[in-house]
């Protein structure tokens, strides 16, 4: 289960991705907008302020991240981004912070780039961060003895993403004009356990997922000192947490 307050924790700095990458999408009057992954609709709000002429199709695969959605008056469904099709008038399709769940994504982009119109964008942004010190330092106690049965199955230990470089390949190759960066955001964090509760939103869920309660519990006292360790407090309180981030932003010729 995906949890929306967790998620919105963070808003602000998850947020910022997001208009980074649509500040390069150059439609103008676009008939659909649809947006894969929306979660809880905080953002796919902004789509309709930017196009308010446009249709705005928003899909999740998390019932929790639609239902909060649609409290914000966004029209959500429930659906798997993989087996998702485009309609004929979509013009637009945002896909943020979602593609890296996704089983062979860079195989969807290219389908994608085959079904939309002429003239249409496809706007992503995945994480880069799998082997940042928060995730190493997860998938390190996740092979301790305690933890290696429970978890064997643990997926955080490979990059399930591509570079800029390799999605601008794969998008050109499919008849796309591609632009295509990264960024390195410094996030200022503060509080307790702030990288914790970061990750505990998103990367922590398959480990979550495997635990009890009991466990869950267990596994977390553990990975606080090593999360100090790896993100230390400065003097005056604050966090510094680095997260890299990998953007396409493709035009269907």
């Amino acid at each position: 289960m995906w949890n929306p307050h967790a998620y919105l924790a963070f808003a602000d700095e998850r947020g910022r991705p997001y208009f980074d990458l649509l500040s390069r999408v150059g439609a103008d009057a676009p008939r659909r907008v649809a947006d894969l992954g929306c979660g809880p609709g905080n953002l796919t709000a902004t789509l309709a302020q930017r196009w308010p002429q446009a249709r705005i199709e928003a899909l999740d695969s998390s019932p929790e991240m639609v239902l909060a959605a649609r409290d914000r008056g966004i029209d959500a469904n429930v659906g798997d981004v993989g087996d998702w099709v485009p309609k004929p008038d979509t013009d637009v399709v945002i896909s943020n912070a979602t593609l890296h769940w996704v089983p062979d994504h860079p195989r969807l982009l290219i389908r994608w780039a085959e079904q939309l119109p002429a003239r249409s964008w496809i706007a992503m942004q995945v994480p880069g961060n799998f082997d940042a010190p928060s995730h190493r330092t997860v998938g390190e106690l996740a092979r301790r003895d305690r933890w290696a049965e429970r978890l064997r199955d643990f997926r955080f230990r490979e990059s399930p993403v591509k570079g800029p470089l390799e999605y601008a390949d794969l998008l050109a190759d499919a008849g796309c004009a591609v632009d295509a960066w990264e960024t390195t955001y410094v996030h200022v964090l503060t509080g307790e356990d702030p990288v914790l509760n970061w990750i505990a939103g998103t990367a922590l869920r398959p480990v979550r997922s495997r635990l009890t309660r009991a466990e869950w519990e267990e596994f977390r006292t553990e990975l606080i000192p090593l999360l100090d360790t790896a993100y230390p407090r400065r003097k005056d309180g604050m966090t510094f947490f680095p997260f890299r981030r990998i953007f396409v932003v493709a035009q269907v010729n």
